[in-house]
């Protein structure tokens, strides 16, 4: 297996990539890679593996040198589903593990059994479990109550080019715990306006005496193959509150204030992320008729 570690992929190798990543989700459902455009955010920057055999692309590994809140480059390789079960997803990891710093992170969306194996075989442990869950909009349960918002608080939604910065500050407070939210900045919500998904009117802001103190960015996935039907999905994408400001309900008035507004585009299924540790969020979210769908588990040593 040939390849070399380049921090830029040259128009060819990205064209290769975006097939390989296309096939892996017609096979897996994920990544979420579009036919056309830039590579998914998580590809953006750090340092990019194209692995070939006699000229043909039969793996990718990219890791993001950054790293995240804590310090932990983050990495993630795929194997083409032609090439499966050959060792070539173990000669990936080995030399990711010689070509990131010491404590590097690897993703295994979906908790894939074979990812399994591999950590296993390696010695890498896992380290943090984020959990997708599920509701069917239709189902009893999901008919979500308008939002209550205490007295002095008022709903609007994102203004592009005014709102940015506002956003950052909420969001830098609000998830200071966590290892790669806490890190967004104004740059990475004008690159996501950018984007064929990004859609202000479904981006819920929350105001007191002039200043935003929470927000609720939604997001609609086009159809995967092999996930959610082939349908369309939505997400709550993020809630973030102010620590100031939290209590009286204004996290959950968020929440349901972009729960109604996708469920009004006519999507029968939306999906958040949450942290499996996070007991409070789940809490919240079962009550409003979430239940788990899948795992993408974070190994590590």
């Amino acid at each position: 297996m040939t390849g070399e570690w380049r921090q830029e992929l040259d128009q060819k190798q990205l064209e290769d990539v975006r097939r390989l990543l296309l096939a892996v989700r017609e096979a897996d459902g994920r990544p979420e890679v579009e036919p056309a455009g830039p590579l998914p955010g998580e590809f953006d920057g750090g340092e990019h593996l194209v692995a070939c055999i006699e000229g043909e692309v039969v793996g990718y590994a990219h890791v993001d040198t950054t790293g995240d809140s804590f310090g932990h480059q983050v990495a993630e390789l795929f194997v083409h589903p032609a090439h499966r079960n050959r060792g070539y997803g173990l000669k990936l990891l080995q030399a990711l593990d010689e070509r990131a710093a010491v404590g590097f992170r690897v993703w295994a969306h979906g908790d894939h059994p074979a990812a399994q194996k591999l950590a296993v075989k390696t010695g890498l442990e896992r380290k943090r479990e984020l959990l997708i869950l599920h509701v069917d909009v239709d189902v009893e349960g999901a008919d979500w109550p308008e939002p209550i918002l205490r007295e002095g608080v008022s709903l609007r939604t994102f203004v592009p080019g005014q709102d940015e910065d506002a956003v950052v500050r909420v969001n830098a407070r609000a998830f200071d715990w966590h290892p790669e939210q806490g890190a967004l900045t104004a740059d990475d919500v004008r690159a996501d306006e950018a984007r064929s998904w990004f859609d202000a009117d479904g981006f819920f802001l929350a105001e007191e005496n002039g200043e935003v103190i929470g927000f609720h960015w939604t997001k609609v996935h086009e159809p995967t193959p092999g996930r959610f039907g082939g349908e369309r999905v939505g997400e709550v994408y993020v809630v973030g509150v102010d620590p100031a400001a939290q209590g009286g309900g204004l996290g959950r008035a968020l929440t349901l204030a972009g729960l109604r507004y996708l469920a009004s585009r006519g999507l029968r299924q939306i999906i958040l992320y949450v942290e499996g540790d996070n007991a409070p969020a789940l809490a919240v979210y079962t009550k409003l008729g979430f239940a788990r769908h899948e795992t993408d588990v974070q190994y590590g040593r």
